[in-house]
């Protein structure tokens, strides 16, 4: 069943009594790895007492690598879902480690978040760690869609096939960020319309928007500069063949004031607006769940 979260932002310690102010807030997001169920910072344990929704997000399962998840921390990450009461949680499609006893190199942590090669093999080796996530959860399990400085060679599928085929054979919910799809388009020459025509549409969980900045053609994913129009544009777009469940606001450092953040919002929440009278103007333009070709 989907969960309707509404407007959100990400809940960051820089930021919480800004958060707790704001206005037409549904819900909020918090980086699994840095709250503690029995020990809450006091803010977001009153945004909890009022109701607001809260989602936590991991960041170091590493779903996409050749181990299997951690016990540990798929453990941890459900004590968090308990904790916070909350309806579903979600990871990435990545990898953040290699090497370790089973190989000839040491454990080394990327400490960054790295693409999965879009083959049938690496495909197969995720959706077994999805299974096993899932399988450790107490709540639905949605994954992000990640940005990308590179594109493996030999690739299989585009992006939105990957993502087609993962949800198909898993069921697993899709954290679709739109910032990354405008970054993998900078980055990789990827469309972002193509990759969500492709896309299972009634799988998407929410969405994610994010700030970033070019430079010498390159695009950063640095959650620390405002949301451009491009990255907007793609939202408008995933607007005018869905309603998105949930919409947040990702900021994780350069925090401007309350009033800025709001305007983002704002922008966010016309953005979607503008895709659903698209939507409405031509309901038949997407056809939910259509299989994408394979290639």
């Amino acid at each position: 069943m989907t969960v309707r979260l509404g407007n959100g932002i990400g809940w960051r310690p820089e930021i919480a009594d800004a958060v707790e102010r704001m206005p037409g807030i549904d819900w909020v997001e918090v980086v699994a790895e840095n709250v503690c169920p029995g020990h809450l910072p006091e803010s977001l344990a009153r945004l909890r007492g009022r109701g607001v929704t809260v989602v936590p997000h991991g960041v170091s399962l590493g779903l996409g690598g050749a181990e299997r998840p951690d016990e540990g921390r798929l453990a941890a990450l459900a004590e968090r879902a308990a904790g916070l009461r909350s309806p579903l949680v979600t990871e990435h499609i990545a990898f953040v480690r290699a090497g370790g006893p089973l190989t000839a190199s040491p454990r080394i942590e990327a400490g960054h978040l790295l693409p999965v090669p879009r083959t049938r093999d690496a495909l197969d080796v995720l959706c077994e760690n999805v299974r096993i996530a899932q399988d450790a959860l107490p709540v639905p399990l949605a994954v992000e869609n990640i940005a990308a400085l590179i594109s493996w060679p030999g690739e299989e599928m585009t992006e939105g096939q990957f993502l087609y085929e993962l949800a198909d054979r898993t069921g697993v919910r899709l954290l679709v960020d739109v910032a990354n799809l405008h970054t993998n388009h900078v980055n990789r020459g990827e469309d972002p319309a193509k990759a969500l025509a492709e896309l299972p549409l009634e799988a998407i969980a929410y969405v994610h928007v994010a700030g970033g900045f070019e430079r010498d053609g390159v695009w950063h994913d640095s959650h620390a500069h405002p949301v451009p129009e491009p990255v907007l544009d793609v939202l408008t777009d995933l607007a005018s063949r869905v309603s998105p469940p949930g919409v947040l606001l990702e900021r994780d450092e350069n925090f401007p004031e309350a009033e800025e953040m709001e305007r983002e919002l704002g922008a966010i929440r016309r953005a979607v607006e503008k895709g659903a009278g698209r939507r409405d103007a031509s309901p038949a333009a997407a056809v939910v769940g259509a299989r994408p070709p394979s290639r």
